[in-house]
């Protein structure tokens, strides 16, 4: 449960394994913030550096609450399931043990809330705004309006906006909306904004950099030999494409064709490595079969390239 302290807007989420080394960064981020209106919550994932004497010596003086979890090594996303369960927060700003936040990050976030009615809030899921690499540059596109309110799956497959974006979420609203624990390994977030949007919640997307946005090389940028790695995240990314995504089809149908193909050639992959598909994810409706269907030798290539380039990697 939340410690007893007066209740802050937001809650900074930060799950990190053996990153005492770039946590510091995040650390500098928030002491610059223009707003006080936060605790801050790592969750360590198992780190056998020296995370807990870091946090510890940063806790005394840093001028807003820090709290520190450690549970055995599980994976990110029991991580953050955690420390949603234990905010305080409102709202979650999660936040990689690498990446800072703009100094005026949490007041803008804070002022865009409020600037929803009260009355209207249980209806937001999130505030959403952008990210800017170290040099300033937008990543990815900007939105078509500099304020809108839609869900995320609109934006994504009516607005085509891509990169990579960043802002708060309801903690209610996370809470009821958990990462699935059950897969090992990967799940991509996306599985779980597209579940909060196919609930109706909306987003209010700002044209506003809320994050600075730092590349990490272990970052999953590519679909090849990491993608092999990932396979079963990545098969589940693209059956709830396939399968819950549908009424977006008209907008982009070259993306949920190529959805179909990945969703072969990940199939393949999980059988390779003997991982059973999940129980009760099979194809539902005849447009998701028609599509795999006519994908089925587009994903075969696919899947035979991967299988030629780890041959010449190994």
């Amino acid at each position: 449960m939340p410690d007893t302290e007066p209740q802050p807007l937001f809650t900074v989420l930060t799950p990190t394994y053996n990153r005492a080394h770039t946590l510091p960064r995040v650390y500098r981020s928030l002491q610059e913030q223009t707003s006080r209106d936060f605790e801050w919550r790592i969750v360590d994932d198992g780190s056998t550096d020296d995370t807990r004497v870091l946090v510890e010596s940063w806790q005394e003086d840093a001028g807003f609450p820090i709290h520190y979890f450690w549970q055995p090594n599980q994976h990110k996303k029991s991580a953050f399931n955690r420390g949603v369960e234990q905010a305080a927060g409102e709202l979650i700003v999660a936040i990689d043990s690498d990446d800072t936040l703009d100094p005026d990050a949490l007041q803008a976030m804070a002022e865009v809330w409020r600037g929803i009615a009260p009355q209207e809030r249980g209806r937001y899921a999130a505030v959403t705004g952008l990210c800017a690499r170290p040099d300033g540059t937008i990543v990815g596109d900007r939105y078509p309006q500099d304020v809108q309110d839609m869900t995320s799956l609109d934006m994504t497959f009516r607005c085509n906006v891509r990169g990579e974006k960043f802002g708060c979420l309801s903690t209610e609203v996370l809470r009821r909306f958990p990462f699935p624990e059950e897969f090992p390994g990967f799940v991509p977030e996306s599985l779980v904004w597209r579940a909060i949007a196919r609930a109706g919640y909306l987003t209010r997307f700002v044209n506003k950099v809320f994050r600075v946005y730092y590349d990490s090389p272990d970052a999953l940028s590519h679909q090849g030999r990491q993608g092999r790695q990932h396979a079963l995240g990545l098969w589940l990314l693209a059956h709830d494409t396939v399968v819950h995504c549908l009424p977006w089809f008209r907008f982009r149908p070259k993306e949920f064709l190529m959805a179909a193909a990945r969703y072969t050639r990940f199939a393949l992959h999980l059988r390779d490595a003997g991982i059973p598909r999940p129980q009760g994810r099979e194809l539902k409706g005849w447009g998701a079969r028609l599509l795999v269907g006519l994908m089925w030798p587009a994903g075969f290539a696919l899947y035979l390239r991967d299988r030629r380039q780890a041959g010449g990697a190994g």
